[in-house]
Parts: C-alpha cells; sequence; structure tokens
C-alpha cells in the first residue's frame, strides 16, 4: 500500500503566495536573522534558481562595501546572463 509519504512530487511547485512570503519575512525580522532574511529578499528580487542564489558570494553584489543596485549573474543551468534590481528591503 502506498501511503502519502511514499509518493513524491515530481516537476515544478507551487509558487509561495504574497501571505506566505510575509510570514517568512515576519517571523526571520522577529528571529533577527538578517542572512536569511537577505537570502529571501535577494531570491525574490532575482527569481534565480537556488543552486545560483546559494553559490552568491558578498563580492557578487557589492562593491568596496556599497550594495549594487544591479547585479549580473549567469544562470548555471542555461548559461545565460540574468541582470536584475536589488531592492532597497534588500538592500
Amino acid at each position: 500500500m502506498v501511503t502519502q509519504q511514499d509518493t513524491k512530487h515530481i516537476g515544478q511547485k507551487r509558487p509561495f503566495k504574497l501571505e506566505d512570503i510575509w510570514q517568512i519575512r515576519t517571523r526571520l525580522e522577529i528571529k533577527h536573522n538578517v542572512r536569511d532574511l537577505a537570502l529571501l529578499n535577494l531570491a525574490l528580487d532575482s527569481k534565480l534558481r537556488s543552486c545560483d542564489l546559494l553559490s552568491m558570494k558578498v563580492f557578487d553584489v557589492s562593491c568596496a562595501g556599497v550594495i549594487q543596485s544591479r547585479v549580473r549573474r549567469t544562470q548555471s543551468k542555461t548559461g545565460r546572463e540574468v541582470q536584475f534590481e536589488v531592492s532597497s528591503k534588500t538592500q
């Protein structure tokens, strides 16, 4: 008998609802988890895949200690260069 734990979801996952994003942000702010909050905001700004997002370094988005307003990143899966704006909330 196949249980619900045995089944795997294959393919694209459903996107977060706006309400879910605000709940995650609020919890991270309450816990003062600045690193994870910055990663969440950068993920929302860039819409990059997690493998590309997690491989980024601080110097990819900053220059001489100043956060850049626009960033270019090459996606590892497609090899395409993506340009995105870093929002003021993320900065």
